[in-house]
């Protein structure tokens, strides 16, 4: 991995007596000395957190936007997306586990460099800058000095995320977010404890952006036949369009099927008439379902 020389200093922790007590996301992970995070990517150095990931570049691409999915936000339009390693919550369904998971190889690109390349790729029809692939929130510091000189560019700026990010660093950085698409896995603790997370963080970085940005949601729907997790039922769609409508009916839900990945490799994909059930129940509240 081509680990830049000077690794930026991160935000949002304190020091307590077992370690540095990482305050991003609702993990809140205390990380001994010369050890990572649950996420990977931020790092006790001699009672100094590390930004790790800050700058490490594995997946680079123009992408349509609609492959983000955002399907009301600029259609047509292409944006640079940008991704590096690692991510804060366990989905044995990760479609992207080879970068989430593992360590993949990096190529170190500072914001400067990649905002100069998203204006040079404007005549090819790109907008702006998406923070996607594996989770950007975890690189928080890199996303907001990336995002903030994007915008003084008159660029826009894409997050792809779970959602699993604490209230501060995302009030901070949101001022430089046009759209964001929000992974809300499942709508139980339970559902999400098999994940190693909780729901209600989730739900508030939900509610916080769509005040905000521009917000379309995620669920990837896991068939009944799954060994692991699921979260197919109707039980759980219909209250989670229920909450949505609550905030603004408007708001787009995408409903996206599995595919055998990492942990579930041996599972089958979601039939497409468990889909279409529940996307026809997800209709009943919201206006824009799309599965």
């Amino acid at each position: 991995m081509n680990v830049r020389q000077c690794p930026r200093t991160a935000r949002f922790y304190e020091t307590t007596e077992r370690g540095l007590q990482c305050l991003l996301c609702p993990r809140g992970c205390v990380i001994p000395f010369d050890r990572t995070g649950v996420c990977g990517a931020r790092r006790n150095a001699a009672g100094r957190l590390i930004a790790e990931s800050y700058g490490q570049i594995s997946s680079l691409a123009l992408d349509p936007i609609e492959k983000k999915p955002l399907r009301h936000f600029y259609p047509g339009g292409m944006i640079l997306s940008i991704g590096s390693y690692g991510c804060n919550l366990r989905c044995p369904f990760c479609q992207n586990y080879s970068i989430s998971m593992g360590q993949p190889p990096v190529e170190f690109i500072p914001p400067e460099k990649i905002v100069r390349q998203a204006e040079e790729l404007i005549p090819q029809g790109n907008i702006g800058v998406a923070f996607t692939y594996n989770e950007p929130f975890i690189a928080w510091e890199f996303m907001y000095d990336t995002a903030k000189l994007a915008h003084e560019r008159g660029l826009v700026n894409v997050i792809v995320t779970n959602g699993y990010v604490s209230p501060e660093p995302l009030m901070e950085l949101l001022p430089f977010i046009d759209a964001m698409n929000i992974d809300v896995k499942g709508f139980s603790d339970e559902f999400y404890a098999e994940l190693g997370g909780t729901l209600a963080p989730v739900m508030a970085t939900v509610e916080a952006a769509a005040r905000h940005c521009h917000v379309e949601l995620t669920t990837l729907i896991l068939p009944d036949s799954a060994s692991g997790p699921r979260n197919a039922y109707a039980s759980v769609i219909e209250p989670l369009a229920r909450w949505v409508a609550g905030i603004d009916e408007e708001i787009p839900l995408h409903l996206t099927r599995f595919y055998p990945r990492w942990q579930m490799s041996s599972t089958p994909p979601t039939d497409m008439d468990v889909i279409r059930a529940l996307g026809r129940t997800a209709e009943k509240y919201l206006r824009h379902v799309h599965y």
